[in-house]
């Protein structure tokens, strides 16, 4: 562990001056990928730097123990090494976790894409439920949200609703949402007071930069159109929405939110970049076993991941079986509590895999 620790110690140095050289303050991506390197690093740094402290005092406890004669000395000798011996446990499974390869997409923005699937309007007013709580939520963390497409219904639902986020760490956060959510309620429309079962699909992208993935413009199909309101209501008279077609892949994007076509176009390109580092990752991590057998982020979008009971004020997730009865919070943008959970159980099995 020390020797791992003086390794990090030694890049976090490295890393440190090479942010202070002009040349690379110059190049802005250097720039960028350099200081998320530090913050990842400096996490580390400070709970080694802390472990390290410990490691050699329980060292040196164990000298003084096995040194000394003395019936006092021994006995506050021994008491301090006891101490620092829990310690020293504490800290290094901390120092497994954070050791840790991070995820390179947790600190980046994410688009997101809720579509209605099984059950009819009552699916798709429960996708309009689903976006107002990650919105409601994304405001609370302080995140910005940008609505990028969408198709509504008459009832005030969505059959399907796409919008980005940026905040700082915004994809480590919400990665976890990707799956199916089920819902179980009674639809305003039952006369009977019987309880419906439906279901949204939500697919959570990390957002990509130009760098990250090359786009031939041959390959791409662009079509425009006038842009929609909420509600079936025509709202511009000009094509100003777009449409761009991967020739290559067949994945459609569109946007229809921005007032112009280069706007729409630029918004389309950053969600069609998405898509495509999804498909890339998909095919780098078909053959990962630790990714096959994660409960937690399988990455398949047509997992059925949790329920909504409201007659029951329940929320269950089905990856770690994880239920609590305050769904109504939950609906309203409060899944601080649902994350942190989730997070603990991808942690869990990182770290099981790591030592595996």
């Amino acid at each position: 562990m020390i020797e791992k620790l003086e390794k990090i110690f030694q890049r976090y140095d490295e890393v440190s001056k090479l942010m202070s050289n002009p040349v690379i303050a110059a190049d802005q991506q250097k720039s960028r990928d350099l200081g998320k390197e530090y913050r990842t690093l400096e996490q580390v740094v400070k709970s080694g730097q802390r472990y390290k402290k410990v490691y050699h005092d329980f060292n040196g406890s164990k000298e003084l123990l096995d040194s000394t004669s003395d019936p006092e000395m021994k006995s506050l000798a021994q008491e301090e090494y006891d101490r620092l011996k829990i310690e020293l446990a504490r800290l290094e499974e901390e120092m497994k976790i954070l050791l840790i390869p991070p995820d390179p997409n947790d600190t980046k923005n994410f688009i997101m894409e809720i579509r209605a699937g099984t059950g009819g309007e009552e699916a798709a007013i429960f996708a309009a439920d689903l976006y107002r709580m990650y919105t409601r939520y994304s405001e609370r963390k302080g995140w910005k949200v940008e609505l990028m497409d969408w198709n509504d219904t008459a009832k005030g639902g969505f059959k399907e609703i796409v919008f980005a986020v940026s905040g700082e760490g915004a994809y480590g956060v919400m990665k976890y949402e990707s799956g199916v959510h089920r819902v179980q309620r009674v639809p305003e429309t039952e006369a009977q007071g019987r309880v419906h079962t439906s279901a949204a699909s939500v697919v959570v992208l990390p957002e990509v930069e130009d760098v990250e993935i090359e786009i031939n413009p041959a390959d791409l199909q662009l079509d425009t159109y006038r842009s929609g309101g909420k509600g079936g209501q025509n709202v511009n008279k000009v094509e100003t929405a777009v449409r761009i077609t991967h020739k290559p892949s067949g994945i459609i994007v569109a946007c229809q939110q921005e007032r112009s076509q280069f706007q729409n176009r630029e918004r389309a390109m950053k969600m069609l970049r998405a898509k495509l580092y999804e498909l890339k990752l998909e095919e780098q991590t078909k053959s990962t076993a630790a990714q096959r057998k994660s409960m937690v982020k399988s990455g398949d979008r047509s997992d059925k991941i949790r329920t909504y009971n409201f007659p029951q004020n329940r929320l269950t997730d089905h990856r770690i079986g994880f239920t609590i009865y305050s769904l109504d919070r939950v609906i309203n943008g409060e899944l601080d509590e649902l994350i942190d959970q989730l997070r603990i159980a991808e942690r869990a099995e990182k770290l099981q895999n790591a030592t595996a």
